[in-house]
């Protein structure tokens, strides 16, 4: 078993590797459409660099790899070969990327907003690329650097830490420590909370699945009818246990269906054909195996 585990942690995933660079070449072209022409600092370490780049013209590219290749070495001796590979990939590319664009006049492209667009758009726009970027380095066995990497070792070393805090008081001092570094206006500061919001959001679905579907548990004494009906109409496939009622310990059946988001009125039309059926449903994040989004 150990030697089956140590397998896992040293296994890399080869055919995977392009997701990273990909990931990383998209958020550094963000960063500089949507972060940097508009003066405001965006979440964790990135946002620590950001806001050194204005103030001592240092690009944001030798930052990250300064910030960031301790903890990829961390990681690679604690975490996870895969995982440190991927990290990798996707922070050298992002710092290159970056130091290739501070190079290149990008004014014709870039998103201003002291030049008659919404001050808000910036941050949104950067937030959601941001987000989703997040989420598929997450859902890919790997990260975009700094806190995710330190997250990372924490749940390997210590499980039951919470990186929620750690995160969020990060978070909270760029935001405070921007309103001082972009000339002591309150804009940056709400640009800053705007994108951690939509950032969190974003990564937070793209986590959660796109499969999602709508869980019934439905307690009956008319198992079969009842299950006959949602084969036939909804055409998802039904659990059946058997269970007690410990009040009248009379003997029921427990019915459980997973169905999706359009069919839940449909599933309500059929429960309502059999009087004393009981029912809850329950939001299923996302679903594994064969599981098909039938039209009702």
């Amino acid at each position: 078993m150990e030697n089956e585990n140590e397998f896992k942690r040293d296994h890399i995933e080869y055919s995977k590797l392009w997701i990273p660079l990909v990931l990383a070449l998209v958020s550094a072209l963000s960063y500089n459409l949507f972060v940097f022409p508009n003066a405001f600092a965006p979440a964790g370490i990135n946002g620590i660099a950001t806001m050194i780049q204005y103030l001592f013209h240092i690009s944001v590219g030798y930052l990250s790899l300064l910030i960031n290749l301790p903890l990829l070495l961390m990681a690679w001796r604690h975490v996870d070969r895969d995982y440190s590979v991927k990290s990798l990939i996707y922070v050298v590319t992002f710092s290159l990327v970056n130091i290739l664009l501070s190079k290149v006049d990008l004014s014709s492209f870039d998103y201003y907003n002291w030049n008659g667009n919404s001050a808000i758009l910036g941050p949104i726009a950067a937030g959601v690329i941001s987000g989703a970027v997040n989420g598929l380095s997450i859902q890919n066995n790997g990260s975009t650097g700094g806190t995710d990497i330190i997250g990372a070792y924490l749940h390997v070393k210590r499980p039951d830490f919470s990186l929620v805090w750690v995160i969020f008081a990060l978070n909270a001092s760029v935001a405070a420590i921007s309103y001082f570094v972009y000339g002591f206006k309150f804009e940056p500061v709400i640009m800053c909370i705007i994108y951690c919001y939509i950032l969190a959001d974003v990564s937070d679905r793209m986590l959660r699945g796109a499969k999602k579907a709508y869980k019934f548990e439905v307690i009956t004494e008319h198992s079969e009818a009842l299950s006959n009906d949602l084969l036939n109409e909804l055409r998802h496939g039904v659990t059946v246990l058997h269970a007690e009622g410990m009040y009248s310990h009379t003997d029921r059946d427990l019915l459980i269906c997973i169905v999706n988001r359009q069919q839940i009125v449909h599933f309500r039309r059929i429960l309502k054909r059999y009087p004393g059926t009981f029912s809850y449903i329950t939001e299923v994040t996302e679903t594994i195996g064969n599981f098909k989004k039938v039209k009702s």
